[in-house]
């Protein structure tokens, strides 16, 4: 990575881990607050990640731990409540970059796209609908709750994006760098008792 990319990396890890923005609102962020042109090389998100791990290491191990922790067990309480729908948890939550201020990313696997919205009214829970870009790029549907998380002491952004229940199998092909891209339950179940026990 050149230095001004390297630069450009730091500064978005810095948005995503103080602000809790996403990585791409993050880099357009940066460019401008760097005084960059919009045609400047940017970073790609595997290089965004390994800036913010980095952050997190530097700046803010110990509060992490405990807030990613926190995270992760209010997505596996969404996932018993889901799971139904073959629940799978993506993102910073999954792959250990996740702050307070991170979102969690549930996707379901149904069999008919409507049923996760009636599932979610039969349980009493206000959501909105939304589009998203789900995996590969394409935009998907997504149900959005606030979800309050009794460790951090406030409320925490689930969203769940509705893909068919085939698309499961193109979902666990590894990604750039080799790693499972999300989870089942039983995964995030795993990853607690060995990493939080």
């Amino acid at each position: 990575m050149n230095d001004l990319k390297y630069e450009i990396a730091e500064h978005t890890a810095r948005l995503v881990v103080e602000d809790g923005m996403e990585y791409g609102p993050a880099k357009r962020r940066a460019v401008k607050q760097l005084g960059l042109t919009g045609r400047c090389p940017l970073p790609g998100n595997d290089e965004i990640e390994d800036a913010v791990a980095a952050y997190i290491a530097l700046y803010c191990a110990e509060s992490q731990a405990v807030e990613l922790l926190a995270l992760r067990r209010l997505a596996l309480l969404w996932m018993d409540r889901l799971a139904a729908f073959r629940p799978h948890l993506g993102g910073s939550v999954w792959y250990g970059t996740a702050t307070r201020l991170s979102d969690i990313y549930l996707q379901l696997f149904c069999d008919d796209s409507k049923s996760a919205e009636i599932a979610l009214i039969d349980q009493r829970q206000r959501y909105v609908p939304r589009t998203l870009k789900g995996f590969h790029g394409k935009s998907v549907e997504c149900l959005s709750v606030h979800a309050f998380c009794p460790e951090l002491h406030e409320e925490v952004g689930v969203h769940l994006l509705i893909y068919d229940r085939d698309d499961i199998r193109g979902a666990l092909k590894p990604d750039a760098k080799g790693r499972t891209p999300r989870g089942d339950a039983d995964a995030v179940r795993h990853i607690l008792k060995v990493l939080h026990d």
